[in-house]
This record gives structure tokens, sequence and C-alpha cells, in this order.
């Protein structure tokens, strides 16, 4: 019995067609992001505070900042050091969309069993994503 060999090609070239454009588009992001800081254009902290919040430990820095833990700095978006997360936020969840883009290409050329690996992989960068995960 012969196995059939998937069609890697078509799907490498999928993964990274969909994981280039999510990069480029985060670094756009980040780059805009860092720039309208950088300009001071509605910080949520201002710069200024920085050096002093940096030295503290995390939890002091993120009282001190009016901040939460997880995904508060989403509720501030319009802040553009928050947009400068949000530029990283994406950058960490490219891989998500190139997945998705391997599930059809795997689901194309009948590699059903490629293609629940890619689910599952979703599924699992979306719960540690959330948060539910999380320690302490």
């Amino acid at each position: 019995m012969e196995l059939k060999a998937p069609a890697t090609d078509a799907v490498q070239r999928g993964y990274a067609r969909w994981l280039r454009w999510g990069t480029w588009v985060g670094v756009g992001v980040l780059v805009g992001a860092f720039a309208a800081y950088l300009l001071g254009l509605a910080p949520h902290v201002p710069m200024e505070q920085l050096p002093a919040l940096w030295e503290r430990p995390a939890s002091e820095y993120l009282e001190r900042a009016s901040l939460r833990p997880g995904w508060h700095w989403a509720t501030l978006i319009a802040r553009s050091d928050m947009l400068v997360v949000a530029g990283i936020a994406l950058l960490a969840s490219c891989s998500i969309a190139s997945l998705a883009a391997a599930i059809r290409a795997f689901r194309a050329s009948g590699e059903r069993a490629l293609a629940v690996i890619c689910v599952v992989q979703i599924l699992v960068l979306v719960l540690a994503a959330s948060g539910i995960m999380g320690s302490g």
C-alpha cells in the first residue's frame, strides 16, 4: 500500500503567504503606533513616567499605570502605547490565519488528519491567549 503524499508545496506556500502578510501588517501597526507614541499622541502612560515604572515589579507597574493583567489593554486601544501592544498581539497571532489557510488546503487534498491537527493547534493558541488557563 502506497501512501499518498500531501500537496505540501501548496500548503507551505499558502501558510507562508498568510504569515508574510500578517507579519507585514503587524510590523506596520507597530511602526505606526510607536511613531504616534513617540510624538506623544494620547498615550495611556506618559513617556516621562516610564523610567520610574520600568524599575518596579510588574504588579506594581500595572497598579501605578492603572492597568489590569490580561486583555485590559484592549479597552485602551485608542491610546498610542496600547496600540503598540495591539501590534505585538497581532504578530503573536499571525500563525492562526496561516493555520486556517492550511486547514483549507489539507481538506482540499483529502488530508483530514492534518486538517484536524491544525484545528487543534488553533484551539490551543486561542485558549492560551484567552488567559483562561493562566496561573496565579
